[in-house]
């Protein structure tokens, strides 16, 4: 090939520039690529489960007697869920419930743990089947760093000492409180007189390692726990599933007395509300922690909400029926906040959804959508998917009914006239509650009446019966543990 004299004056910077520009998008196809792995990042998810705290206890759902300042920015910048049900109106079962997004019935838990003679007294088994398919297996399974940081109670408690370890249901990590095997926090106590004590010494029998702290303290005990756990995620550039179930705002309330002015003379509910505000503060740590990361604030989902009702006397359900352990609203309904502000159209950021009902055996499967872990096409579940809801991009409620049956140990109650309620059944605007053999029918609309006040069973007897039917063959299905078994575990 012939060149002239100016062709060959340019050559080395034609050549320069060919380079310049092979370079140029060779830098902008590797930034490219970055952003599709950043993207490809698998999203981190926070289980917080707050215990025995009412419906309406936040401000952000309508209590005027105490703050919850930061939980509420959660919501502001997330989206409220008025019509959230937990799958019990108690501890045990319903933390079974969360975790293996199951009936708890299906694992005979459908009370709080005790004792091994109370739980056989009751038709209990002493702690969850390792067998059952909880989330974090799932999720281990599937690559994720997974941590439970606080109230377990679904075995090893009392005089049960040889339950399994909460490593053993999927998790790499843990730390619980008395209630729950494995290293432990245990509560100190410290009185308006500056007097320091124990409570729930025999915790010790359990096995350790375990760290006694001030019971006002504690739940920054499990956030540090956790945010140390997610730091080392990070590090080891895995994503993280982490619970963060704290129990101060169970009964017996210690808030820091000297931040309050209080003493026990002020009553229980002015002890839960100084102690649901300082756990509030608390958890403004763990918030700060999540937002301040952009990692992390823009790959992550935090899931807030209360395992039962309120303890009476405590916490409120503002005009809701029943406390914790009854199968009214008051006992059941969970005020939900999910918070993901990368995953949420912005027009839903800062919403109140008060029209679609779920429960928390369908978070299980919105995670597993969430976070696009591929599961057994057989794996038990009861839930179903209502990710869309969550992240607010489609307004739907679950679609099969939610059933609910009445912890043993819970038939009467002082404030009611007569015997509870032994089962109940949500199905589209309407609950109905009735014994276990159907009778005693309560209706209700739970749009036009959810303080469940004006009971229309009279008013519509094919409904009645057709959910009577649909009820009580569910309860009929779940095991039973026989005479046999019950004697063995006592």
């Amino acid at each position: 090939m012939n060149l002239n004299k100016h062709t060959k004056r340019f050559l080395p910077l034609l050549l320069l520039l060919i380079i310049s520009f092979g370079c140029k998008e060779k830098t902008e196809n590797s930034s490219s690529n970055d952003e599709i792995t950043e993207s490809k990042k698998k999203p981190n998810v926070i289980m917080i489960f707050i215990d025995d705290m009412g419906w309406s206890d936040l401000s952000g759902f309508g209590n005027t007697d105490a703050e919850t300042p930061h939980i509420d920015q959660l919501a502001s910048e997330g989206i409220s869920f008025d019509q959230f049900y937990v799958n019990a109106p108690i501890c045990s079962p319903s933390r079974v419930a969360i975790t293996t997004g199951t009936y708890p019935q299906r694992w005979n838990i459908t009370s709080f743990l005790n004792n091994r003679k109370h739980n056989a007294k009751r038709g209990m088994v002493n702690w969850l089947d390792t067998s059952a398919p909880t989330l974090a297996k799932d999720l281990n399974n599937a690559g994720y760093a997974t941590g439970h940081f606080g109230k377990w109670h679904m075995g090893g408690q009392r005089n049960v000492d040889e339950a399994p370890e909460i490593t053993e249901y999927g998790f790499d990590k843990s730390l619980t409180n008395f209630e729950g095997m494995g290293p432990k926090l245990l509560p100190l106590t410290k009185d308006a007189k500056g007097k320091v004590g124990r409570i729930w010494e025999g915790a010790e029998r359990l096995g350790g390692p375990y760290t006694w702290m001030q019971r006002s303290e504690i739940t920054s005990g499990f956030i540090d726990a956790a945010r140390d756990f997610m730091d080392q995620s990070k590090k080891e550039e895995k994503p993280f599933y982490v619970n963060i179930w704290p129990d101060d705002v169970h009964s017996p309330f210690w808030p820091p007395f000297e931040d309050y002015d209080l003493t026990k003379e002020d009553g229980k509910r002015a002890l839960y509300f100084a102690v649901l505000e300082a756990m509030d503060k608390q958890f403004g740590e763990l918030f700060d922690y999540v937002k301040n990361d952009k990692e992390l604030r823009d790959n992550t989902l935090i899931v807030f909400c209360s395992d039962n009702g309120p303890e009476q006397g405590a916490g409120r359900s503002g005009n809701l029926k029943g406390y914790k352990g009854h199968l009214y609203e008051g006992g059941i309904r969970s005020s939900l906040i999910v918070w993901g502000p990368k995953f949420m159209p912005e027009d839903a950021q800062g919403t109140r959804n008060n029209q679609n009902y779920f429960s928390a055996i369908d978070l299980k499967p919105s995670i597993w959508e969430f976070t696009g872990v591929d599961t057994p096409e057989d794996e038990l579940t009861d839930g179903e998917n209502i990710l869309p809801t969550l992240l607010g991009k489609t307004a739907k409620s679950r679609q099969t009914p939610i059933f609910w049956a009445r912890p043993p140990d819970r038939k009467n109650h002082k404030d009611f006239d007569k015997p509870l309620p032994d089962l109940a059944m949500r199905d589209g605007d309407f609950k109905l509650l009735c014994d276990f053999d159907g009778g005693r029918p309560e209706l209700y609309n739970l749009i036009k009446d959810p303080e469940e006040s004006n009971n229309i069973a009279q008013q519509f007897p094919d409904k009645v019966k057709s959910m009577t039917k649909k009820v009580t063959e569910w309860y009929d299905k779940m095991p039973q543990l026989d005479e046999d078994e019950e004697e063995k575990e006592e």
